[in-house]
């Protein structure tokens, strides 16, 4: 089952609320996705911390309802 634009958008904004997220449909079936999220909260971690910390809020989502996330994380400048 795929998972729609909005509801991803959703949980990643209800785990990281001050983010700025864009998400982009990549092939039109809900199943891959690219997300851009930069939010301040990912101040002082790693690139793979921020990534683990987007996947965590997904609550074990992916290779399920979602199979492929194209992610970039940052902070705001």
């Amino acid at each position: 089952m795929a998972m729609q634009e909005a509801e991803l958008k959703a949980m990643i904004t209800a785990s990281f609320p001050d983010a700025t997220v864009t998400i982009t449909d990549l092939a039109g079936d809900g199943d891959h996705y690219a997300a851009h999220v930069v939010s301040e909260s990912f101040r002082g971690m790693t690139r793979i911390a921020q990534h683990k910390a987007v996947y965590a809020a997904l609550g074990g989502r992916m290779g399920n309802e979602l199979h492929a996330l194209q992610l970039t994380t940052g902070i705001p400048s």
